[in-house]
């Protein structure tokens, strides 16, 4: 018999605050009635939705916060004003008790980002930490990071990235050895900055606990070609935003074909359960939640202008990150890569 979760709630986080975060998390104790949630936030705004979810206020527990950071604050000023008061703070201070297994939050990144290493601290081990997220491809899904938390990471921070998404796809998609792949410019050895060089050689020369691959490039990430897709922040967040803005266009453009005409309109509505397929594979709410990896932790970023489906899937991502040992998976994977760089890395002239 598995034991009982408890999450927590930054409730006044996102676009929307409470009016997704509490319908949101009504959905996922819907799927997972052994978890529990603890909200954070106004508890006189929390209070009467969470009432209104007759199968969550039992299972749901309100802690009032005074300060609720918003989306345009920048993270040092969010970190000095929201300290000991804001609902993300106090929402990943209970994370860090032991009170609760997870913190899920749909507000500013960078605050989160901040909040989360100043009260969790990086993992022994672990220079910077990475967001990932996850994206739909052609197989299914592949994990990708870094998608905003460290721009311009050296050829360490990359095998460290490498190291940390393998273990979140073994614990996403149940895979032993997920396949790992290097974001670069063409799949050939001497493509490549010299970072993205370093940390090929050293990701093929290393006897790393992973599978990897070696480079892909942009188009290879929808095709599938690897679970786990490694880049730094600055190149991420583009390659991530980029793809969210072409599958709106296409929805659009296809929307629009499909209405030009009788005939079309006649055609849309005999395909419309492939269509609907289309949609249903494309929604970005389905692949919500970019987990914060390399803290003592486990902090889970929602999308701030989802709905309550969207923020239920961040939730469903916590659950499977904690229930599958994400943080031990990997504390022990980064453990051996050091003590594997300790054994020595043959040089770059020795490898030419």
């Amino acid at each position: 018999m598995t034991s009982k979760l408890k999450i927590a709630i930054d409730a006044m986080g996102g676009d929307h605050g409470p009016d997704v975060a509490i319908p949101g998390a009504a959905l996922a104790a819907k799927r997972h009635p052994d978890v529990d949630f603890i909200f954070y936030g106004d508890s006189a705004k929390i209070s009467p939705i969470v009432a209104a979810q007759s199968h969550l206020s039992q299972r749901a527990e309100i802690r009032n916060a005074d300060v609720a950071v918003g989306m345009d604050e920048k993270p040092s000023q969010a970190l000095r004003r929201g300290r000991n008061k804001s609902g993300m703070w106090l929402a990943i201070e209970s994370v860090r008790a032991g009170e609760a297994a997870a913190v899920v939050s749909a507000g500013n990144t960078g605050a989160l980002m901040a909040m989360a290493r100043f009260i969790l601290r990086t993992m022994p081990g672990i220079e910077r930490p990475a967001i990932a997220a996850v994206w739909p491809t052609m197989n299914g899904e592949c994990v990708v990071l870094d998608v905003g938390a460290t721009v311009g990471a050296d050829a360490h921070q990359l095998v460290e990235f490498a190291i940390m998404g393998e273990a979140m796809a073994s614990c996403l998609f149940g895979k032993q050895h997920p396949t790992v792949g290097l974001l670069n410019i063409g799949v050939e050895e001497v493509k490549g900055n010299d970072s993205v060089k370093e940390a090929g050689r050293m990701l093929r020369e290393l006897k790393l606990p992973l599978k990897y691959e070696g480079y892909v490039e942009g188009d290879d990430i929808g095709k599938g070609k690897v679970d786990v897709v490694v880049t730094e922040g600055f190149t991420g967040n583009v390659a991530l935003k980029t793809a969210e803005g072409t599958s709106k266009q296409i929805t659009s453009l296809l929307r629009s074909a499909l209405r030009a005409s009788i005939i079309t309109k006649i055609g849309a509505f005999l395909a419309s359960s492939a269509f609907d397929a289309l949609r249903d594979r494309l929604d970005p709410r389905k692949h919500n939640g970019g987990v914060l990896l390399g803290l003592n932790g486990v902090v889970v970023k929602s999308h701030g202008g989802t709905d309550a489906l969207g923020f239920a899937t961040a939730i469903e991502v916590a659950i499977d990150m904690v229930r599958n040992g994400l943080t031990q998976r990997i504390a022990a994977d980064v453990a051996e890569v050091h003590n594997v760089l300790q054994a020595g890395l043959p040089s770059a002239d020795t490898a030419a």
